[in-house]
């Protein structure tokens, strides 16, 4: 709106009408709404939800201090979501679409949410939203944002080469194609030659190649959003940790994608340019504030728990900004956490149903999943495990201070992978 609306302005003398071409600004601007919506409104919507009785039910875990939380409010999420909406809307270019791609993810991956804990709190129990009507939801994102980034005219890239400037001092300088072009590349790490093409999977396929590498493409955007989206609600068990995890994750995101959308520093880092993306600094300006004024009520111990409706939304949102940057094989590194969330809770289940099938007793790998869970369990406590390790529970608040640590140098590890190549 404000974006707009001064950009009618830009040609007149009124101080400050140019302000809003800066993204660094908008993005500055859009942060600090968040942040004041999230935690000013956000204790509303708490009072709110604990009138409503919109209370978070709870299953006896045998962990301390769990049963404690049985009746905070949840369904805080649509704190975040406000928190998001809001400053994009007046901050954000609203024809940008990277910017209409984001904000559909927020809304779509919020009503998801939101349905769930709505059949919980009215069931009276954990049993929310079906798992496959989730899976079709995420899938049917994937396949919004794979389309759309495959159909618009408007997502583009220039690729990126490296060549080496022949003389008595050989140096090397990075070139860019002349023109905008659509493309299934993406960057990997830790490679000289950073871009990597899908449809190189698909050269069989010979004039459809092409075609072909797109839907591959699509698959893979599938794939991570469910994986990540389906993590990070996996990861919100305990008070501030997905809050705190995403956040950190969000700003290298936001650094990636404002690198990556300005020529000279995308040249500098041998990545690829890709223009009018650094739009998305200003949404995730926004959704990093609406994460941090969050945290206020969300920091151990919790006032309010985002629910599905946060952390399916936190999740997807990260998933479709990487998938946008053509970042996302950076995920599994960047958002390793989550990905071990998920990973725990498979090897769990499958390894429980394999012994069981064998020997008529099922065995566990961790004492609890998802993994945050088994460093609250006490070791030897009576559970069959095969990892036992640490022996004394840890308390919750240094869980999450670790598992924010970790977030930390998995995002610097991140961005050494970008330039040792």
């Amino acid at each position: 709106m404000f974006y707009t609306l001064f950009n009618q302005l830009i040609d007149t003398d009124i101080p400050g009408a140019r302000l809003m071409d800066y993204i660094t600004f908008r993005s500055g601007i859009a942060f600090i709404l968040a942040l004041l919506i999230s935690t000013f409104i956000g204790r509303r919507i708490i009072d709110r939800l604990q009138l409503m009785q919109v209370g978070e039910i709870v299953r006896n875990l045998g962990i301390e201090g769990q049963m404690a939380k049985k009746g905070t409010p949840t369904m805080g999420g649509i704190i975040i979501i406000i928190a998001i909406l809001i400053p994009c809307l007046l901050m954000g270019n609203l024809s940008n679409i990277y910017m209409i791609l984001l904000l559909v993810t927020t809304v779509w991956l919020g009503l998801l949410g939101f349905l769930d804990d709505y059949l919980k709190i009215k069931r009276h129990n954990k049993d929310g939203l079906n798992g496959r009507f989730k899976i079709v939801g995420q899938v049917g994102l994937g396949l919004i944002v794979g389309i759309t980034m495959y159909a618009s005219p408007d997502i583009v890239m220039r690729e990126n080469h490296e060549i080496t400037i022949s003389g008595d001092d050989q140096t090397k300088e990075i070139i860019y194609e002349g023109q905008d072009i659509k493309a299934t590349q993406t960057t990997i790490p830790f490679v000289k030659e950073n871009n990597f093409d899908y449809s190189w999977l698909t050269a069989w396929a010979g004039p459809h190649a092409k075609t072909a590498g797109w839907i591959i493409f699509i698959i893979v955007t599938i794939f991570f959003i469910t994986a990540t989206s389906n993590g990070a609600n996996l990861t919100d068990g305990l008070d501030g940790l997905t809050t705190g995890i995403s956040a950190i994750i969000c700003v290298a995101l936001a650094i990636m994608a404002y690198l990556g959308g300005n020529i000279i520093y995308a040249s500098y880092l041998n990545i690829m340019y890709i223009p009018a993306s650094s739009e998305m600094v200003v949404f995730m300006g926004a959704f990093i504030g609406a994460l941090i004024g969050f945290l206020w009520y969300n920091a151990y111990p919790a006032q309010v728990f985002m629910g599905d409706t946060g952390s399916l939304t936190i999740g997807g949102i990260i998933a479709v900004f990487a998938i946008l940057i053509h970042k996302e094989l950076l995920l599994p590194l960047l958002c390793a956490i989550f990905f071990i969330e998920d990973l725990s809770v498979m090897l769990q289940v499958f390894y429980f149903k394999l012994t069981k099938r064998r020997t008529g007793v099922g065995q566990r790998i961790f004492k609890m999943t998802p993994l945050h869970h088994h460093f609250q369990k006490q070791g030897n406590a009576g559970i069959q495990a095969i990892i036992q390790k640490p022996i004394q529970a840890i308390p919750e608040n240094k869980i999450v201070v670790r598992f924010w640590i970790i977030a930390i140098i998995l995002a610097a590890l991140t961005f050494v992978t970008l330039k040792i190549r």
